[in-house]
């Protein structure tokens, strides 16, 4: 039985190529340029974004690497409205069907909700850290594909379609190891003036979020007030950014998460 691929939006985004099934009727297979063959996807992240479109769902689904566009309407009217009752921003798991499609003149990738569930960080982090290790195994099949070590004729029409090389190899391979950097772990106690404004500009953001977030600047001038420096707080924003307690919905503001 054919399982679920486990693939970052980053990788998956970038995918042109689609190969047809084997067997009649199959959905054909989306192939990403880390060698990713997709036809029922397996993804976490974070839901940030919901927009109705005629009755159809297009939801924002957020991983360290990107995100994945997931589209949900039509006949699968249960799943659509457990979508809308999710609260955003949410940590979900997805199961799903790839899809590769053009739109307006380009190749375009989606994902075609069969299962969500609301999760934990806990569950989001292990998918990263499950998602680096078969990324890995990938690319070094991708590697020996390039230097013509192996007989997977799978690597080989991956590498002739995207036209890899060492360097694009080295490049998606930072992409895993950013993804892996996001991941929680438990890091020694910080100095406490570093855990201190953390803490206070996180508390500054809950208080003054509103449906679009708060205002860097606003969190900038409120933490202000209480002596902290501009470069002190912005540094806090990136922490809280990327630790996941907060994510940025538009240019300016951060909302927490």
């Amino acid at each position: 039985m054919e399982g679920s691929a486990r693939v970052f939006a980053g990788d998956f985004s970038g995918s042109t190529l689609s190969m047809p099934a084997d067997e009649a009727g199959s959905p054909a297979w989306v192939v990403t340029p880390g060698g990713a063959w997709c036809r029922s996807l397996y993804l976490c992240g974070a839901l940030t974004e919901v927009v109705e479109i005629a009755d159809v769902l297009h939801c924002r689904v957020a991983d360290p690497t990107g995100a994945f566009d997931i589209v949900s309407g039509g006949r699968r009217a249960a799943i659509t409205e457990q979508i809308r009752a999710i609260p955003v921003p949410s940590f979900i798991a997805v199961t799903g069907t790839a899809q590769l499609y053009r739109r307006n003149g380009s190749d375009a990738v989606s994902v075609r909700p069969e299962f969500i569930q609301v999760i934990d960080r806990a569950i989001r982090d292990r998918w990263i850290t499950v998602t680096a290790d078969m990324t890995i195994a990938r690319l070094e099949l991708l590697l020996a594909a390039l230097e013509g070590s192996t007989e997977n004729t799978r690597a080989y029409s991956v590498v002739r379609h995207y036209g890899l090389t060492r360097e694009r190899l080295r490049g998606m391979a930072a992409m895993i190891e950013g993804a892996l950097d996001s991941v929680r772990t438990a890091p020694a106690a910080p100095p406490y003036a570093e855990a201190d404004i953390s803490t206070i500009v996180m508390e500054i953001i809950r208080e003054k979020s509103g449906p679009r977030g708060v205002a860097v600047r606003d969190v900038i001038d409120e933490a202000g007030a209480g002596g902290y420096t501009e470069d002190a707080v912005l540094a806090a924003v990136r922490t809280l950014v990327a630790n996941d307690d907060c994510y940025q919905p538009q240019k300016g503001y951060i909302k927490p998460l």
